[in-house]
């Protein structure tokens, strides 16, 4: 099956770069994102109305170029959703919101956690059921027991997004969770959370930074970034001080943005009447 790349260069103590996909659902923003050099692509099913097709889509296109897709999911959107998009063609699933509903919060926050990792599983490590023929294997027939091995090694890597209070408070128990890879920072609905939204250089908003790196270290696990696309400078500290090893760089709708605006600029500038 193709590398996963993000756990390919974390091998090799390097990053791992990610184009956030959220409104263009054709194949050429895969292309274009090989063609920039991209490691891999965030398809973002939380907030935006991209279909399944849509997601398998991306997902295969991105297999053919080398660029590991992962997909973030809906909170709660139940296990058989999640198994449609892992058939689907994607590499990993990205879990936001782990949150307490009830009870203690550590209980509650730890299953959503354990959930996550079993439903991306299969027996007995999780609950995932087995099905042939898989665009990570373009479609060709394998042995049961090495697809399994393999989609439970490299093609079925876990994002828990760090954005909840609770998330936060127990941070060093669900990065001990095994099959838990990456706590990704989600720096926008975090920031939200503890009342400091955009205060990136709020001494608060530093130490969690610093707590969260300091907890996937500890457990050997990644320490992912997202959210931060306008402060490459916090991003390159984080990278170099703090260890990250996931960036989560733009997203497809704020480069298409900036783009146009600096187009703009330009065309505007042609005008003599300005």
């Amino acid at each position: 099956m193709p590398q996963n790349n993000l756990l390919h260069n974390v091998a090799q103590d390097r990053i791992c770069t990610a184009l956030g996909i959220k409104i263009v659902a054709s194949n050429e923003i895969i292309l274009l994102a090989k063609a920039a050099g991209y490691d891999s692509v965030f398809i973002d099913l939380e907030h935006s109305i991209f279909s399944i097709k849509d997601v398998s889509r991306l997902c295969s296109t991105s297999l053919l170029s080398g660029i590991t897709p992962f997909v973030r999911v809906p909170y709660q959107c139940g296990n058989g959703f999640v198994q449609r998009v892992l058939d689907g063609g994607a590499m990993g699933v990205v879990f936001p919101h782990l949150r307490n509903q009830k009870q203690t919060t550590e209980f509650y926050v730890l299953e959503e956690a354990r959930k996550a990792v079993s439903c991306t599983k299969f027996p007995p490590k999780g609950t995932r059921s087995l099905t042939a023929a898989l665009p990570q294997f373009d479609f060709q027939r394998i042995g049961a027991k090495d697809l399994i091995q393999q989609l439970d090694s490299i093609g079925s890597t876990v994002f828990v997004m760090v954005e909840t209070r609770e998330c936060l408070e127990n941070i060093d128990v669900i990065a001990a969770i095994e099959g838990v890879d990456v706590l990704l920072l989600g720096a926008n609905d975090l920031s939200l959370e503890l009342g400091i939204l955009g205060e990136w250089e709020h001494p608060r908003f530093q130490a969690v930074l610093e707590n969260v790196s300091a907890a996937a270290q500890r457990a050997g696990k990644v320490f992912g970034l997202a959210g931060l696309y306008t402060r490459p400078d916090i991003c390159k500290r984080v990278v170099q001080d703090l260890g990250a090893r996931y960036i989560l760089g733009h997203l497809d709708m704020g480069l298409l943005a900036m783009a146009m605006n600096k187009n703009m600029e330009q065309l505007r500038g042609m005008d003599c009447r300005v």
